[in-house]
């Protein structure tokens, strides 16, 4: 199983708790999908700084490709400014950095071919290249996090496999868009719900499944690591119900901690 994190990667920064910690959506996935045994890698950019180097260094140790991290000269290595609000985290302003205009190479999209899926969301910035990929063999793995607004999912889902989405809770409306959702083009719609657990729809049937019960330090990693762990059951082979199974159990295990992994 050959799985590659694209596009954004940043520094998460807790300044009045004086921490800090690499992550981003894609990179919280692929160190999950590390752990669980999958073969993964990371393609994005890094500054040339103490950022930089402090995320090349979690990426390696967790067993990532870097062979296509890039590390430009000039500018800073994003961040992302964070508070904590009880056990929940705040986003509380995103620098973009040397994330501002990354883009792919030719080198880069021959690299992701030899990978079965990737995983990237709204700030991977390549948009532009999922419905090629998807048509020479790569799995589209997208989490929406919480943009349920549907102009902004309608152009991308029919070039997806799997969406990813985060909704307070379960009611008529988010069933109303999980169906419409799967009808742009996904295989899989996936929602999660908070302590709520999550449900999955695969067009015919709607899968749900609860959480692992766990003592909350920080929810930050928890959609990042249950999509790890659907994926993985999902790319292995195994049932929907298996997979959120499997997602609940790898969520559970983050929550617990105060990095996302």
């Amino acid at each position: 199983m050959q799985v590659a994190g694209v596009g954004f990667c940043c520094i998460d920064v807790y300044e009045n708790l004086d921490r800090l910690y690499p992550t981003g959506n894609s990179v919280d996935f692929v160190i999950h999908m590390s752990r669980l045994g999958a073969d993964a890698s990371m393609v994005s950019v890094v500054g040339n700084d103490s950022y930089g180097a402090l995320m090349l260094d979690k990426l390696r140790g967790e067993q990532i490709d870097v062979s296509h991290m890039h590390t430009r000269e000039e500018g800073r290595t994003a961040i992302f400014r964070m508070d904590l609000n009880g056990n929940d985290r705040v986003h509380k302003e995103k620098v973009e950095g040397v994330m501002g205009d990354f883009g792919l190479s030719e080198a880069d999209l021959a690299f992701i071919l030899q990978h079965q899926a990737i995983h990237t969301n709204l700030s991977g910035r390549i948009n532009h290249h999922l419905a090629g990929l998807r048509s020479q063999g790569v799995q589209i793995i997208y989490d929406f996090s919480t943009r349920t607004a549907r102009h902004i999912s309608e152009p991308i889902l029919p070039h997806t496999d799997y969406a990813f989405f985060s909704y307070l809770q379960e009611d008529s409306e988010m069933e109303a868009f999980i169906r419409w959702a799967h009808a742009q083009g996904p295989r899989i719609v996936v929602v999660t719900l908070g302590e709520q657990g999550s449900v999955a729809y695969d067009g015919e049937t709607f899968y749900r499944e609860g959480i692992v019960p766990a003592e909350v330090v920080n929810t930050v990693g928890a959609g990042d690591s249950f999509c790890a762990g659907f994926m993985y059951g999902q790319l292995s082979g195994w049932t929907i119900q298996e997979s959120l199974k499997q997602g609940a159990r790898t969520a559970s295990e983050v929550v617990s901690k105060f990095e996302p992994y």
